[in-house]
């Protein structure tokens, strides 16, 4: 059974710029239970617009019958800062004003979103974590914890990430917030506005999450007559509603930022320099049709984390085979824990069912 649960933080949370927020709110979701030895901990970072509840976006590898499973594991997965599913967000009220924050919410950074991890961890009673794992953004903070608090982790893995956010992404990034902003309601600070532009943008996601082949197998007309009404004009269209229905552009645009804004090697003489600050066991992931997070993202992750070994998989849905090719996944994670049995805290995994 899962567990969703707010945390509220009693002081004033100081954000990587110097800005404050007050009354920040963490929401969670926990499954399983902490064992004596408190040393069954799986920590799952979410992506861009996913939630706190791990079951439900990435069934397959997490679940009563998959490999993260509730009957061995205490899986917790925090909603970051700024995402709309219960934290703290632009939608939240704004103590000063008694108002919503809306585009006054203070910018945010990856490590950011991890401070508030630290935070959650501490509160739960958490002083080591078997397993850290995320993709994507979820890689991003799951890196940046391993580096800032290396003593806390035991193994890492990471899947479609990178250690700085690339030219090519932000690119991706800035042209979604492009859209939203030529919606002129998103300046109207109201819950829904720069809904249409935020319909645009997650379009344009859509094109850098899948790929020409995808679309190709999956959106390819059976008729030579047509001439409009295509089935990938409907997928798009689609898709934006959906996002629209769960999301915020708000949300969307501070999150966005967060990602343009990731990289390890601030603060420290280089990113190769921080990348050697990772103590934990790790496993770097890659899928060989990402077009988002190209491989060579995640094999120059591996050639600069002590020890870490790499992976890659293929697949049809390029980025978004992080959440869809779990059976492979599993897989890699299961050769990866056991065949390696150096490693002082590593666990055995078998998958079940």
């Amino acid at each position: 059974m899962s567990t969703s649960t707010t945390f509220n933080y009693p002081r004033t949370f100081r954000l990587e710029s110097g800005k404050r927020i007050k009354n920040l709110e963490i929401a969670y979701h926990s499954y399983g239970t902490l064992n004596a030895g408190k040393d069954n901990v799986v920590w799952v970072c979410h992506a861009l617009t996913a939630n706190s509840d791990v079951f439900e976006w990435w069934p397959g590898l997490f679940g009563e019958n998959d490999l993260f499973n509730p009957k061995d594991y205490f899986i917790v997965c925090a909603n970051v800062i700024g995402s709309p599913y219960g934290s703290t967000n632009p939608l939240s009220i704004d103590s000063a004003t008694g108002q919503p924050y809306y585009l006054s919410f203070p910018q945010f950074s990856v490590r950011d979103l991890v401070a508030a991890h630290k935070l959650l961890a501490d509160h739960l009673g958490i002083r080591r974590i078997a397993v850290t794992i995320g993709g994507s953004l979820g890689g991003q903070q799951a890196l940046e914890w391993a580096i800032a608090d290396p003593d806390r982790m035991d193994n890492l893995i990471l899947v479609a990430t990178n250690a700085l956010h690339s030219p090519w992404g932000i690119a991706f990034n800035e042209s979604q917030r492009l859209a939203i902003s030529t919606d002129r309601t998103f300046y109207s600070n109201t819950p829904n506005g720069g809904a249409k532009g935020l319909k645009a943008a997650r379009s344009i996601a859509l094109l850098s999450y899948r790929g020409y082949h995808t679309y190709g197998t999956t959106q390819q007309e059976m008729s030579n007559e047509k001439q409009d009404d295509f089935r990938a004009s409907s997928y798009q269209n689609y898709q934006g509603e959906k996002l629209v229905k769960r999301f915020n552009a708000y949300s969307y645009w501070f999150l966005s930022k967060a990602m343009d804004g990731h990289n390890v090697g601030r603060g420290y003489q280089s990113v190769p320099d921080a990348l050697r600050g990772v103590k934990a066991k790790t496993l770097v992931i890659g899928i060989s049709t990402d077009l988002l997070f190209p491989v060579e993202e995640q094999k120059f992750l591996a050639d600069h984390i002590t020890d870490a070994k790499y992976t890659e998989i293929s697949s049809l849905y390029g980025h978004d085979g992080f959440l869809i090719e779990t059976k492979r996944i599993t897989e890699e994670i299961s050769h990866f824990f056991n065949t390696d049995k150096k490693h002082r805290h590593e666990p055995t995994y078998q998958q079940v069912g």
